[in-house]
């Protein structure tokens, strides 16, 4: 049990009879926010003394005298208004970190009951090399994944691929009518993300120029109403409505803006004219190259399997270099043969019906359809998801499935979930942990100069050349270099990619975040070379002393903590077990990556401070030997928890 939780436990009994809701009172004891308000606060005074009728403050000093904590804090102090500040006894901070010094799980017990989970995240499309949008779905998952296993769940990671719609339509197209021989040999993974850029760019002209007549005459019209509204007498209700208004014609001049510049890109190149004016029903001839192949038809199935292992091995390239790894990856043709058995048991439990040519369900609250199958008879991606939520739940026996996915698939998710809950899977706890966007510096979706979505691979093949620089730079300052060349490869490796997977995890998920490369490799700052070089650090500590981590295990680890710097530390790596439970009550590994960066100032405050080499007695000196190996422990597996590497040497 980690000092908060056993903290929570001290006040139930002295809680009990005051509030019918005492969970929600013990949810508001957490750790202060600043060292001179103790080590925790309770802040459940407050809104207790509104339920009971009474002063705050002497609904504290009552709590206070029922609470049984002398064995484990100081004399709690009534601060303010109400709130009550606590303090551990530093005896019990030593004696705790004695016991867990050499622990390898650092005190943390695995769950009493462990779940069975599926993650589901990655899941790129496999026709189309990987790019910097992937990111957040395939560390976030990681992450997760590498947390519940640590914490004692059994956990599945899935890397659900696509690699069955319509994109294969357009790249069967495009391979049959623009291929390029010398392209297809040279890369032919590149050469189908062409043809399927291709193939889209001319179904948009061609959808463009259909739609730009009727878009116009919109934008005209709400241009007439505006000017309209405009001239008349004003009022609340015309203010209101010119709001409303403007905010309309601006999204339709975006929406028309952007279907010229679809327009204007294809008949300012002449390759590309020719190409959309052969192709007139491109989109309609790729979508029949789709129904081919889900139908069985022998050369698009062929194709498709020549297709397959070359986009398997580039996604497998770059999973490699993250050191990222699946259980399972059943793509959406795995499940292809379920579909219709899906449909058929929908239908039988009356939940789909037909709806202008579409079988669909109504989940109730749902403003929008639930379709499981087009008016063509085409299978959608929620018929996939069905299956696959039924394949989960009967042959993985998941009490659980986590679905890391951008936010923007929100709407499908909550129509999905519903869906399965009528279909007769609401056992199963299913969970949308959605994500933000990864942003370029002018505030949009991270893009190339050409506004091309940067690939993954550049992207880690920049971090790393950057890293490099700052690993070369640091070695070249030593006195005696301590790296080969190889070595600093390795290095940069770690740093690099470590960089990469912490600036997008120590953002809250929720949120969108700008990409940069010289504040995720800064050596200050709550970034990942931050946490390296501490760790690194310790391992200094040790090498200048000439004295090896592991030969502090063969003796009792007696701890001391007579600074502020030693007791600081000494509480942060106390909160591990904290931290970990943050992270799994609604899988935000941010709060992990918190808790890594407060370990790490408090280190650097330790380092700054209290010296090891010159410590004041022998038994000091092993009291902070052990303290900073313990630290160098921590960090290095709060680090592995997020997928990130350490090394010895910075």
């Amino acid at each position: 049990m980690n000092l908060l939780s056993e903290i929570k436990g001290r006040f139930l009994p002295a809680l009990a009879g005051l509030s019918g809701d005492v969970a929600a009172l013990l949810d508001m004891i957490r750790p202060a926010q600043d060292a001179k308000f103790g080590d925790f606060q309770a802040n459940f005074a407050m809104p207790l003394a509104k339920q009971l009728g009474r002063s705050p403050r002497d609904v504290a000093t009552e709590v206070i005298g029922r609470l049984q904590i002398a064995d484990l804090c100081e004399v709690p102090e009534i601060a303010g208004p109400g709130f009550i500040n606590l303090r551990v006894r530093t005896d019990v901070l030593a004696a705790r970190l004695s016991q867990i010094a050499f622990d390898d799980r650092l005190g943390v017990a695995t769950v009493a009951q462990p779940r069975n989970v599926v993650v589901d995240f990655s899941s790129p499309n496999v026709a189309k090399p990987m790019h910097v949008g992937h990111l957040r779905s395939t560390v976030i998952g990681d992450s997760i994944c590498r947390t519940l296993r640590f914490a004692g769940h059994s956990v599945t990671s899935d890397n659900h691929i696509g690699d069955w719609g319509t994109q294969f339509g357009m790249i069967i197209y495009g391979y049959r009518h623009f291929r390029d021989e010398s392209s297809w040999q040279a890369s032919a993974v590149g050469e189908l993300a062409r043809l399927y850029k291709l193939v889209n760019q001319l179904s948009d002209y061609h959808a463009s120029v259909a739609l730009l007549p009727a878009m116009q005459q919109n934008l005209e019209d709400s241009r007439q109403k505006l000017k309209q509204l405009q001239d008349g007498p004003d009022d609340e209700r015309k203010k209101k409505l010119l709001a409303t208004m403007r905010k309309g014609f601006a999204a339709a001049e975006s929406e028309l803006q952007a279907a010229q510049e679809k327009v204007d890109r294809i008949r300012q190149s002449p390759a590309l004219l020719a190409a959309a004016e052969a192709h007139p029903d491109i989109a309609r001839r790729a979508r029949e190259e789709t129904a081919k192949l889900h139908a069985g038809d022998a050369e698009n199935t062929a194709l498709w399997n020549q297709f397959m292992p070359v986009c398997l091995a580039a996604l497998q390239q770059i999973y490699t270099r993250l050191k990222i790894g699946f259980d399972l990856t059943l793509g959406e043709s795995w499940f292809n043969p379920f579909l219709a058995g899906v449909v058929e048991s929908l239908q039988q439990q009356g939940l789909a019906t037909l709806s202008e040519g579409a079988l669909c369900v109504f989940p109730e609250g749902s403003t929008a359809p639930f379709i499981v199958r087009k008016t063509d008879g085409a299978y959608t991606y929620a018929t996939t998801d069905l299956a696959t939520i039924r394949y989960r739940r009967d042959q993985l026996a998941a009490q659980e499935v986590l679905y890391v996915v951008d936010s923007r698939q929100s709407e499908h998710f909550q129509q999905l979930f519903a869906t399965a809950r009528l279909w007769g899977c609401g056992d199963m706890t299913l969970k949308h942990v959605s994500f933000g966007t990864v942003m370029g510096s002018d505030g949009r979706p991270y893009k190339t100069r050409a506004g091309d979505t940067v690939g993954l691979e550049s992207l880690l093949d920049e971090a790393i050349l950057r890293a490099r620089r700052i690993v070369d730079e640091n070695d070249d300052r030593r006195e005696q270099p301590l790296l080969s060349a190889e070595e600093r490869g390795r290095v940069a490796e770690i740093v690099g990619l470590g960089a990469v997977k912490y600036a997008d995890l120590h953002h809250s998920r929720d949120s969108d975040y700008v990409f940069d490369y010289d504040k995720m490799l800064a050596t200050t700052g709550d970034t990942a070379t931050y946490m390296q070089y501490a760790y690194a650090r310790v391992c200094g500590i040790f090498r200048r002393l000439q004295i090896s981590r592991e030969s502090l295990r063969g003796q009792a680890a007696a701890i001391e903590l007579g600074t502020p710097e030693e007791r600081r530390l000494a509480l942060q790596l106390l909160m591990f077990g904290y931290a970990i439970e943050s992270v799994l009550s609604d899988y935000r590994p941010h709060l992990l990556t918190q808790w890594l960066f407060e370990t790490a100032n408090a280190f650097s405050q330790f380092f700054d401070k209290c010296s090891v080499q010159n410590a004041e007695s022998e038994s000091l000196k092993r009291s902070r030997l052990v303290l900073c190996d313990l630290m160098a422990r921590a960090i290095r597996t709060g680090l592995s928890l997020l997928g990130i590497e350490v090394a010895e040497v910075l």
